[in-house]
């Protein structure tokens, strides 16, 4: 990461709610060609948070879902903090609070582009991420009622990356996994283990958009924040301590332009 930042721009979206069983059911299909390209994996990893708010205040201080195998394992990024034993040698350090501020003063313009309620910037908490960012947009199009969210999230990022002429950290809270999600499985009039997944079908078929837009070679860092339980050993819903919920998605990769930059 030392020789990424301040070479690349970095794209974090995460995917929220997704399950690591569904994702790797239908990549293993070949169903997520778009959003996985070039022989980009799954990595199954544990989150460190049950529900949105815990998941990203962590991510955004460089903490990122943890391989499932046996540690330390170093992180992409990290805050100063005397101790830390998953600080390495090519992990980028930071003096500020927060990875957009750790970013910022490395010269990127940081951009959150949100989805769930938790970034909705209508309450004092739904501020509070969004607040981490120098710019930051939500529109009710762009939350977990709209059937097609994703679609109106990337129009607002065109929107935005034609003003920007620096390096760029951008922020994606994709919305349309998280319930309702009914609406994506024709038919369906409840939510479900199969309209959780027809809802990453969707997701596959417009993030290729997303990818074209970036200008400039990219870091991209797409994951869940948290899974859901869609009647496991009686649960319904998240924040609670369960397998399906612990277990994300995870996977990293080098994008380059289509044009010349």
């Amino acid at each position: 990461m030392r020789e990424i930042v301040g070479s690349h721009d970095i794209l974090l979206i995460t995917l929220d709610t997704l399950r690591y069983d569904v994702a790797d059911e239908l990549a293993r299909a070949g169903r997520l060609r778009n959003l996985l390209p070039g022989g980009a994996r799954w990595e199954r990893r544990h989150s460190p948070g049950s529900f949105t708010y815990a998941s990203h205040a962590a991510f955004l201080a460089g903490f990122l879902p943890t391989p499932v195998t046996p540690g330390p394992h170093p992180r992409l990024f990290a805050a100063t903090f005397p101790g830390s034993e998953t600080t390495g040698d090519g992990t980028w350090v930071f003096d500020e609070p927060d990875l957009p501020a750790g970013l910022a003063a490395a010269g990127y313009h940081t951009v959150c582009v949100g989805g769930v309620g938790f970034f909705n910037k209508r309450t004092p908490l739904g501020s509070a991420l969004p607040g981490l960012f120098a710019e930051s947009h939500w529109e009710p199009e762009f939350g977990v009622t709209d059937p097609r969210s994703l679609e109106h999230q990337i129009d607002r990022v065109g929107d935005i990356l034609r003003n920007i002429r620096t390096r760029v950290f951008l922020f994606l809270n994709v919305s349309a996994l998280h319930q309702p999600n009914h609406f994506y499985l024709p038919g369906a009039t409840a939510d479900s283990r199969d309209t959780h997944a027809a809802a990453l079908a969707y997701v596959d078929r417009h993030i290729g958009r997303l990818y074209d837009l970036m200008p400039r070679p990219t870091l991209v860092i797409v994951c869940s924040d948290h899974g859901t339980a869609y009647g496991e050993d009686g649960h319904v819903g998240h924040r609670i301590g369960h397998e399906v919920v612990w277990t994300v998605p995870y996977t990293q990769f080098i994008l380059e332009p289509h044009a010349p930059v």
